[in-house]
C-alpha cells in the first residue's frame, strides 16, 4: 500500500506564486511505470513527475516523485520549516490511517547540484516494519524542489540502487 500524501503539495503550494520555467529531468529506472502527473490549473506553479514500481502481481510497492514549486522573487524559505512540516503532514496522515511512524532527524544532504535537507521515515503497524519514506528537499533561486520515495519496506530496501541512480541522475 502506498499512498500519496495531498498535504505535502499544499505546503510546498505555500512556497509559491509564479509560473515555472524548464521542468527538471529525471532519468527514471527501468521497468518503473511513469504516471502522466496532470497539471493542476489551480496551481500552475507546481510541476510533479512520478514513477512507480509494481510487484509482478501489478500491486504499486515503491513510488518516487519529483515535484518544483515556484518561489515568490524575494521570498525567503525555511526549507528546514517546510520539510519539519512536511515530516509532521507524513506521520499525521499515517496515523490517522493506524501506522506508527518515526522519522530521523532532519539531516544535510544533495539533491542534484544542490544543497539539501533530507529526512526518512520508518512506518510500522503493530510493531512491523511495513513502509518506509524519505523526503529530501532543496532551493535553487526561485524553485524549490522535493524529491520523495516510498515503499513497502522489503521493495525500499531492494530498491536502493534504482532510487539512488534516478536521485543521481536529476538535472536541476
Amino acid at each position: 500500500m502506498i499512498r500519496s500524501c495531498p498535504s505535502l503539495f499544499v505546503l510546498l503550494g505555500l512556497l509559491s506564486g509564479v509560473a515555472l520555467a524548464d521542468a527538471p529531468v529525471v532519468t527514471w529506472p527501468s521497468g518503473w511505470e511513469i504516471e502522466a502527473v496532470p497539471q493542476d490549473g489551480a496551481q500552475p506553479q507546481l510541476s510533479r513527475q512520478r514513477a512507480v514500481k509494481h510487484d509482478p502481481g501489478g500491486t504499486p510497492v515503491m513510488v518516487m516523485e519529483l515535484t518544483t514549486t515556484a518561489v515568490d522573487s524575494g521570498h525567503q524559505v525555511n526549507l528546514q520549516g517546510v520539510l519539519l512540516e512536511m515530516r509532521k503532514s507524513v506521520q499525521k496522515d499515517f496515523f490517522q490511517g493506524g501506522y506508527q511512524s518515526v522519522c530521523n532527524k532532519i539531516h544535510p544532504a544533495t539533491l542534484s547540484r544542490l544543497t539539501a535537507l533530507e529526512t526518512t521515515c520508518t512506518i510500522t503497524q503493530n510493531g512491523r516494519h511495513v513502509l518506509s519514506q524519505t523526503l529530501v528537499a532543496a532551493l535553487d533561486g526561485d524553485k524549490a524542489y522535493v524529491f520523495s520515495y516510498a515503499g513497502q519496506a522489503e521493495a525500499y530496501k531492494a530498491s536502493e540502487d534504482e532510487i539512488a541512480l534516478a536521485r543521481n541522475s536529476l538535472k536541476l
